[in-house]
This record gives C-alpha cells, sequence and structure tokens, in this order.
C-alpha cells in the first residue's frame, strides 16, 4: 500500500488551507442554452438532458414567495445574482405559503377571483407570466409549483385555506397546462411540503394528470414534507418523470441522504433522483438556534457533494432569509434573522458554482456511485467519504478532510492515473501528481477538521 499525504506543499506550488470564498468566481452569459431543445430523461434513467442531448445539471435555489412578495426591480435583482452564481433553475409557488391567497402581491393583485372555486386573477398570472420571461432571458429554468401544500392539507400547519378537491385540482392544472405548455423554461414541481399519500393522493394526482393532459413538454417532479421522497407515493405514476426528495432541516450527517437519495437510486423501475429541499444556509438547526447552531456554508457544501455523490442528478440550494424574501415590516418565518437581498450574497451561495463546473467537466452516461473502491472503514455518518466514478475518472469528496484508502483498479486500464485537488469553498484546482492503479492508496488532503472538506479528481 502507498500512502499520500498531502500537506504542505503540492506540485505547483504553495497551497493556502484556510476556508476562505473566492467570489469571483461569476457565471458568463445565460446560465442555460434553450438552443439545446425542451428537456427530457436520459437514455439510462438517471439525469436530465436537452432534446439534441446535451446534459443538464440542475442546480436550483428556492424562491418560494418570488411571485408573491418582490416588485419587478427587486425580482431582476433576485433572478440577475442566481444568474452571476450559476443556478440553471428558480423554485417557486404560483399559489404561495404565505398566507398567498388572501394577502395581495407586490402589484396588490391575489392569483384567484374567486376562492372556492379556484378562478385564478388574470392579472395576476399576467405577473406570473412576466417574470418567468424575464427567467428565460437570463437561461433559467423556473421549477414551477402550482400550489403550496397547504391549499391542499393544511391540518398540520399552515394558512391555506384548503381549496381543492380532485375535480377542482384536475381543472386548474388543466389551465395551467394550456397557460404555459409553449414556455421555454418550466420544469413542473407538483406538491408543495406535503404527504402525499391518504386523503391527499387523490388531488395531486389529478393536478399532475390535469397539467400532464395539455403540456407534453415539460418534465414533473414531486416536492414532498421533510425526510420523504416522492417516491414514497407516486414513483410507478407515468407523470412523475424523476424523484425529489426533502432531507431538511434538521439533519446533518450523511444518514439522511443513505436514507432517502441512495434510496431512491436504488429503485426499480429506475428513475432520476434528487434533494428538492435541504438543509437552508442561515436555517436555525432543528428550529433550535440556541442549543444547535444555524446551518452555515459548511453545511451547504457536505449536503450538496454528500447527495451529488450518491447518484442525484442535481441539487437544490436554499437561504432561510431569501425563500421567504424577508425584509423589514415583514414577520419572519421560523426565525428568519437577515434580509434576503442581503442574504444573497452569503458564502455558501458562492460556493454552488464550483460543484457546478465539477460536475459538467466530466461525462454523465457512464457515473455511479461508487463506494466499492473505498476500503477503509467508512460507517461514521458524520466523516462519510463519497465517490462517483465513471469511464476514466474518479470523483471523491472528503467532507472533514479524513484520511481514506482506495483501490482504483475500476476507473482506467491504464496504470497511470492523473489526480488533483480541488476546493470546494473557492474551486481552485491543485496538481497533486500521479499515481498507479496496481496497488491501493491511503489519502489524506491536504488540511483537515470542520470547513477543510475537498474533491479528489482521479482521472486518465
Amino acid at each position: 500500500m502507498i500512502r499520500y499525504l498531502f500537506f504542505v506543499l503540492l506540485i505547483t506550488g504553495s497551497f493556502s488551507f484556510l476556508p476562505a470564498h473566492a467570489q469571483e468566481d461569476v457565471w458568463a452569459g445565460a446560465s442555460v442554452n434553450f438552443a439545446h431543445g425542451k428537456l427530457e430523461v436520459s437514455k439510462n434513467d438517471r439525469y436530465l438532458q436537452h432534446k439534441d442531448g446535451t446534459p443538464f445539471f440542475y442546480l436550483a435555489d428556492t424562491a418560494w414567495e418570488l411571485f408573491h412578495r418582490l416588485n419587478e426591480q427587486e425580482a431582476e435583482t433576485y433572478l440577475e445574482n442566481r444568474r452571476a452564481k450559476g443556478f440553471t433553475v428558480i423554485q417557486a409557488v404560483i399559489l404561495p405559503e404565505l398566507d398567498g391567497l388572501h394577502t395581495p402581491n407586490a402589484m396588490g393583485e391575489t392569483p384567484l377571483k374567486d376562492i372556492r372555486e379556484v378562478i385564478p386573477n388574470e392579472a395576476y398570472f399576467k405577473w406570473v407570466d412576466k417574470v418567468i420571461r424575464m427567467a428565460e432571458a437570463k437561461g433559467l429554468y423556473v421549477g414551477l409549483l402550482p400550489t403550496w401544500g397547504d391549499k391542499v392539507d393544511n391540518r398540520q400547519w399552515g394558512i391555506g385555506p384548503e381549496i381543492f378537491n380532485p375535480a377542482y385540482a384536475q381543472a386548474y392544472g388543466a389551465w395551467l397546462g394550456k397557460r404555459y405548455r409553449n414556455f421555454k423554461n418550466i420544469i413542473w414541481i407538483n406538491g408543495g411540503d406535503r404527504w402525499g399519500g391518504d386523503g391527499n393522493y387523490a388531488n395531486w394526482d389529478a393536478l399532475a394528470k390535469g397539467i400532464k393532459s395539455v403540456d407534453k413538454n415539460h418534465l414533473m417532479t414531486y416536492h414532498p414534507l421533510g425526510e420523504h421522497s416522492s417516491a414514497q407515493w407516486f414513483h410507478n405514476n407515468t407523470w412523475l418523470d424523476f424523484n425529489m426528495a426533502q432531507t431538511g432541516h434538521c439533519r446533518r450527517s450523511y444518514e439522511i441522504y443513505e436514507r432517502l437519495i441512495v434510496k431512491d437510486y436504488n429503485r426499480i423501475p429506475v428513475k432520476p433522483c434528487m434533494d428538492g429541499e435541504p438543509r437552508y444556509e442561515n436555517h436555525p438547526v432543528c428550529g433550535q438556534p440556541d442549543s444547535l447552531g444555524w446551518f452555515d456554508d459548511v453545511d451547504i457544501r457536505q449536503a450538496m457533494y454528500w447527495s451529488l455523490f450518491s447518484g442525484a442528478l442535481g441539487h437544490t440550494y436554499g437561504c432561510h432569509d431569501v425563500w421567504q424574501m424577508l425584509a423589514p415590516g415583514r414577520e419572519p418565518a421560523g426565525l428568519a434573522r437577515g434580509h434576503w437581498e442581503t442574504s444573497l450574497d452569503l458564502p455558501g451561495a458562492f460556493d454552488l458554482i464550483h460543484a457546478r463546473r465539477l460536475m459538467e467537466r466530466f461525462d454523465h452516461d457512464s457515473r455511479i456511485p461508487a463506494g466499492d473502491f473505498i476500503l477503509s472503514e467508512n460507517s461514521a455518518y458524520d466523516h462519510k467519504v463519497v465517490a462517483l466514478r465513471g469511464n476514466g475518472f474518479a470523483l471523491i469528496y472528503f467532507p472533514n478532510g479524513e484520511t481514506a484508502t482506495f483501490d482504483f483498479h475500476r476507473i482506467s486500464k491504464k496504470n497511470d492515473l492523473l489526480i488533483e485537488w480541488m476546493n470546494p469553498r473557492t474551486g481552485l484546482l491543485t496538481e497533486a501528481g500521479t499515481m498507479t492503479r496496481e496497488t491501493t492508496h491511503e489519502i489524506t488532503p491536504p488540511s483537515s477538521g470542520r470547513g477543510h472538506d475537498w474533491v479528489l479528481i482521479v482521472r486518465e
């Protein structure tokens, strides 16, 4: 066994081990080129791609209250910030959570003219149209939720009111499908932080079927309540194109990804899967900031790489202040503490673009989760090393700079493999020489401890 210690001087020279942030990495131009065609599921059912075969990396932000609380100038500020950070999807809700049926939006409009019969208000929907077009101009998809879950079921939480039965849900879905079927940048997200089974099932199923009865152009998933997955109720429904889990705002270890993402990845029939609502930046851990603290950029990166290297098609980011567009005069939801516009630039939001560039660099069709070549004991959920491999490459995430042992025989038939470190905090790539595939290797990242996570790239 050959042991590699990378800790003082790498091949390219001196290297900073401090968890600094490189905020100058800005996405140039439109985030997505819609000329590649509409989105579809890949032939191997593992990821999303455009019609011409170009892979699509789903990197989303949760802006649930976008249509409800921002005016045009604010929406432009928000969307431009997310384009520059490399986001590809904005997740937003038409009938929003925070008293969305009664409190007017920034233009003084509410979504429905008649709540009892779910009759849309054209003036409100013209605003929704406009925001979606603004996103399109920046190369951003909108992950569009027809309604938040409290309009279907507010027995556990939410303002509601409950307005849907299956007939109304299907009619509303068909109306939405007809209105948005020719928009280039829609991904439908059924659900809205709710249980999908029991008495709720018929409503969610009817809403999805209503949209899909008219709109054949856009993909659809389902956003479940925390620590659940869409697959629990809808995996075999034809309208569900890919699975979405919500790992939620309590768990800080890999256990929740094993329970949701790994389980969804291994389901039969195969469908792409992802985390649509993970731990949010600047969110109190499990709602207990005094005893458990607040999620920060370290949590953001761990959630993202644990998910991606476990086989997820993409990832969703969230900030507790941003999803609700918190500003003076608005009651904070769930102990939020920052102005939405300032919080757009929290450290974790700058780290996402590095993952996008990394994931788009390597082949999609051959990549699979690769825990099989990690030889060392790797059962501690707080220190779980995860790996992804494909033809001629492997990507390995060390969440806290752990030492681990590997067998790289399955990566390539070539004897000499190139290695480089990626700093997930800055995106900095540093060459670190070569290693042979004929022996096992014990590898230690350049630094260790919380906030010193690393990605090792091994390639031909």
